[in-house]
């Protein structure tokens, strides 16, 4: 598997271990020493990031994140680059249920472990959201 690839496939992972709500998969792509910031946030350790999991299952009935594009540079056992992602988080509200929609970049750093690539920073931009109304949607 070429590097781009294992890259592709580490940041795939993370976004389904974010939509199953499964940590053990979010084990696999974060370093011990992961820092993930966003907007109003900046988390650092693979423990305190696993958090992050508990708090997506609380805050919305179910999330799909979407791998786009990446733009990487590799050197050695060391890379970084670019991910844009859409994530699509679904939330119950009083006036119904909700679609918050972000257009996303991260701003990534990966390590090479063991011979698999792990997230050591990920910084979340979002560029730009939209709430929309879900209608016709079985739960």
């Amino acid at each position: 598997m070429s590097d781009l690839a294992a890259l592709r496939r580490t940041a795939e992972r993370y976004a389904l271990g974010a939509d199953r709500r499964d940590k053990a998969l979010w084990r696999e792509v974060l370093a011990d020493d992961v820092e993930i910031t966003g907007p109003g946030f900046a988390i650092s350790g693979i423990d305190a990031n696993l958090g992050s999991i508990d708090h997506l299952a609380h805050a919305f009935t179910a999330t799909r994140h979407i791998v786009h594009d990446m733009e990487v540079r590799v050197a050695g056992d060391s890379a970084e680059g670019e991910t844009r992602s859409t994530a699509e988080h679904r939330m119950a509200t009083p006036e119904g249920d909700m679609l918050l929609v972000w257009a996303i970049r991260y701003q990534d750093q990966w390590r090479r472990e063991g011979g698999h690539w792990k997230f050591t920073r990920r910084a979340l931009i979002v560029d730009w959201e939209e709430l929309r109304p879900l209608k016709g949607i079985m739960a």
